[in-house]
């Protein structure tokens, strides 16, 4: 019978306890030195390197388009696995985790990924962020109790009784539930279901961030993004004037980085490559370049700073990446996902992931009907004007669990969606 896994814009995870994972070469001694250069745990460090391993393999079929992918969604998800999965199956899935078996036991594992999703769903005034988990799953199959319990237990999951026999009213079903939790903005993600399907894992996430410093919408001009020296586009371009942010020069790389906070512990990293510098800063996407960046930005007095106003989005199957990362026995008839059902075998039929990003000039509620505008003039020798008005990368994070939410690069802000 048929198991899919569908991601939403990011993920909750199930886990279940027990097993350790398969030896192997102990962890670079460069990534070692990342993670107490910033006192992040293995666990910390597994993440960043699975969500920069899998842009590095997404990015081969995209190169010059716009992308957006969730890591935390995806990790968490092929985590879940681990509360069904058994024997080499689980091993193999937690080492393309990028899990060490020198630094991390699968309880350990499993409970850095229960604390996370509990972190991620904390309530906060100013940012509306939370993530859920819930299974579909075929009202004839005899699952095991313990499977239900610890989804239910451990990460709060709701249990749906499913008639697969019926698809078109499955796929209503399913489509209906993550509509209502990501609040409208992920419809139909799934399609063609058959009547062999046992159990789909929906795992979602809802993010609505506003900028610890807005930008104007009467300041947005239409303006040019050079998608390259010899061509560019006509992009709405936000504004905003004399604000002091992280800032680092890295002239190694050939690129800007300035953070732009959230409100609500959550910012994002924006990376402007040097004109034609793109493909050299994606080469060293690496967790101990993020750490270097992090660990060196100083607060910089910016004059003038330019963002394009953009929508993208990203839909993509992972059944043909994911074993490029060493997670294969999962996606075949060797699988061992007994600790789900004993009664038949299963197989992941499908693994659908979606992301949608918005960034815009909403920061907080205006209530004056009357605005003012006074500027002061000074004489700003050499001012700090930072245009980003050619491909760059964005990385939203949560600073409450220091986990990258959201990693987009943005080619071209004209095309509102890629897939």
């Amino acid at each position: 019978m048929a198991l899919a896994l569908v991601l939403g814009l990011l993920v909750a995870v199930c886990c279940h306890p027990g097993g350790t994972v398969d030896e192997e070469s102990p962890v670079r001694a460069e990534q070692n030195k990342v993670m107490q250069a910033d006192r992040r745990s293995p666990f910390d460090i597994a993440n960043s390197r699975f969500a920069l391993e899998f842009y590095q393999r997404a990015l081969q079929t995209r190169r010059n388009d716009n992308f957006v992918f969730s890591p935390v969604s995806i990790s968490t998800s092929v985590a879940s696995l681990g509360l069904g999965a058994r024997g080499t199956t689980l091993a193999e899935t937690m080492k393309g985790l990028k899990f060490s078996p020198t630094q991390s036991r699968v309880p350990d594992i499993q409970r850095g990924f229960q604390y996370l999703v509990r972190t991620l769903n904390q309530v906060r005034e100013q940012l509306q962020l939370s993530t859920g988990n819930a299974m579909f799953i075929q009202e004839q199959l005899e699952v095991l109790a313990s499977f239900l319990d610890d989804a239910r237990a451990l990460y709060a999951a709701q249990v749906v009784p499913t008639d697969f026999q019926q698809p078109a009213a499955a796929e209503q079903l399913i489509h209906d539930f993550i509509r209502n939790e990501t609040h409208g903005k992920i419809q139909d993600l799934i399609s063609n279901l058959d009547r062999d399907t046992a159990l789909i894992l929906v795992n979602y996430m809802f993010l609505k961030a506003k900028w610890e410093t807005p930008f104007d919408p009467e300041d947005t001009f239409k303006s040019k993004f050079y998608l390259n020296k010899s061509r560019s586009v006509q992009v709405p371009m936000m504004k905003v004037e004399d604000l002091t942010v992280p800032y680092l020069r890295d002239e190694a790389l050939s690129c800007t980085v300035v953070e732009l906070k959230y409100l609500g512990n959550a910012n994002a990293l924006l990376i402007l490559p040097d004109q034609g510098k793109m493909q050299k800063v994606e080469a060293k996407l690496l967790p101990e370049t993020l750490a270097r960046w992090r660990n060196n930005l100083k607060p910089r007095f910016i004059n003038e700073l330019y963002l394009p106003k953009f929508s993208m989005s990203g839909s993509y199957e992972l059944q043909s990446i994911l074993p490029q990362m060493g997670i294969r026995e999962v996606f075949t008839t060797q699988d061992d996902l007994s600790g789900i059902t004993t009664r038949q075998q299963l197989k992941i039929a499908q693994v659908v992931h979606c992301t949608l990003l918005d960034v815009a000039e909403e920061g907080t509620e205006v209530v004056d009907t009357t605005r003012m505008k006074i500027k002061t003039v000074s004489a700003t020798v050499n001012p700090t004007i930072i245009r980003f008005d050619s491909p760059f990368l964005i990385y939203i994070y949560d600073k409450n669990s220091d986990t990258i939410l959201t990693i987009g690069k943005v080619a071209n802000p004209s095309q509102s969606q890629s897939s």
